[in-house]
């Protein structure tokens, strides 16, 4: 699979499309398609980078 994420690093900042009520979160790591974020409202989650396309703050 493809890993929709790989551009992301960390410290950048990003939204999650389908989970808008999180808020902006910042991009811990991303190791292996596996993405740690910090987000503002939903704290700390690991996402799989093969399934979700996150969205960077300045595209929101």
């Amino acid at each position: 699979m493809q890993d929709l994420n790989a551009f992301l690093e960390p410290g950048m900042l990003v939204t999650h499309p389908d989970q808008p009520d999180w808020g902006l979160g910042q991009v811990q790591s991303n190791i292996g398609g596996k993405i740690t974020v910090n987000f503002r409202d939903a704290g700390k989650v690991v996402l799989d980078g093969t399934r979700v396309m996150l969205m960077p703050a300045s595209d929101v």
